[in-house]
């Protein structure tokens, strides 16, 4: 029984990290009035790009609103990845 505990475990951490490293290969786009942003499933930023014609004193707000959103939908993407492994702890729903 002790030892079926520890192979599920060891079986679910594996999947944990395999869930994980398949995030950081899944780029989230966000675009705010030219202002894009990609970030991976990891929430790490990816790129940045500020079309030229973008007014200057925008920028800072057009970029915040981007990177929210680029960082929720990563955020998603993520629970979702990650709800089999979760549920299967019995941590998920």
């Amino acid at each position: 029984m002790v030892f079926q505990k520890a192979k599920d475990m060891y079986r679910l951490q594996k999947q944990a990290k395999q869930a994980k490293k398949e995030l950081r290969t899944i780029h989230i786009e966000a675009e705010a009035r030219g202002v894009t942003v990609i970030v991976d499933g990891e929430q790490k930023v990816v790129s940045i790009q500020i079309l030229p014609d973008v007014p200057r004193e925008q920028i800072p707000d057009l970029l915040k609103d981007a990177l929210n959103r680029a960082m929720n939908k990563a955020q998603i993407v993520a629970a979702e990845k990650m709800q089999g492994v979760m549920g299967e702890l019995g941590l998920g729903q």
